[in-house]
């Protein structure tokens, strides 16, 4: 399924009857009729739009946070589907002002190719953080504390985040509408249950919910995905002297890993085989056992 091109008749839908569609056959009487098949990636896609548009219907000031990586950028793209090619809330960058110059350069292009309404907001200086953290989870957590100065000076009530269930063991204990507290908080024990996916979408006074449309897609099917539909990515996923960037974050706590991944393709294949984690290049996931979970429970992503 792709954004709708009036230009490029190979963006539009493959409905049954067309060349090249698949489709499957219902018999009714003599009649047959043919109907299009969804595949693993249109069923994924299908759900997010789905979680978009109910967040969209049921809270009135959203916000979708856009980390400049694969996943946000897929999470745009979704959004555009979602809405028929527009986001009908901001795009909200917490900038840290320690990413990589190619993240920024691939901000402003898209802010503007996308049409995005691009709100920035920075984060306090490492004074400002919790001394007792370690190093590369102090530096994380301004992130954290420009959030919270975010929400305080825009009053969203939902936060649309892309995080994965795959990506870290504490983001696999996530909801799809998860409720923070009025301090942006996380309490793992108490998290509403998300059967038939019906979602709790009410916000305590004062407090506001984070989405996660992808919470059900792995790596492989970011990967797949942005290979299918051609979604931009920023070149540091590609390798380069035996070295590609799997996940991006700060420039100075963020690491290559060993590839030889030029393009969408090998990365698929690497990752087929690869039993090193996503985020082995952040030094975060490096640190004391809890770091990362004290950074959750305090509002991180």
């Amino acid at each position: 399924m792709h954004l709708l091109n009036n230009e490029h008749e190979k963006d539009r839908l493959p409905w049954a009857g067309q060349a090249g569609a698949p489709v499957v056959q219902k018999i009714f009487g003599d009649e047959r009729l043919a109907e299009p098949v969804m595949d693993h990636l249109d069923a994924l896609e299908a759900q997010s739009i789905y979680i978009f548009r109910e967040a969209f219907a049921r809270l009135k000031k959203l916000a979708l946070l856009w980390s400049l990586g694969k996943d946000s950028n897929v999470m745009i793209w979704l959004a555009r589907k979602a809405f028929f090619g527009r986001v009908p809330f901001p795009a909200l960058h917490v900038d840290t002002g320690k990413k990589f110059p190619e993240m920024y350069a691939f901000r402003d292009r898209y802010a503007r190719e996308w049409e995005l309404d691009l709100r920035i907001e920075d984060c306090p200086p490492l004074e400002a953080v919790d001394p007792t953290l370690p190093p590369a989870a102090r530096s994380a957590a301004r992130k954290t504390e420009g959030l919270k100065l975010a929400l305080a000076k825009h009053g969203f009530d939902g936060l649309i985040a892309g995080i994965r269930r795959d990506e870290e063991a504490t983001r696999a204990k996530e909801r799809v509408f998860s409720p923070r507290g009025t301090e942006g908080g996380w309490d793992v024990r108490d998290q509403p249950p998300e059967f038939w996916d019906q979602f709790n979408a009410s916000p305590p006074p004062g407090a506001h919910l984070r989405i996660h449309p992808i919470l059900h897609w792995t790596e492989a099917d970011i990967w797949a995905y942005t290979r299918r539909e051609n979604i931009p990515i920023i070149p540091l996923y590609l390798a380069r002297d035996g070295k590609r960037y799997r996940s991006l974050g700060d420039a100075d706590i963020t690491f290559p890993v060993a590839s030889t991944a030029s393009n969408i393709d090998e990365i698929l294949i690497e990752l087929d085989g690869t039993k090193v984690p996503e985020r082995a290049g952040r030094a975060l996931d490096h640190e004391t056992e809890d770091a990362f979970e004290r950074l959750r429970v305090a509002g991180y992503l």
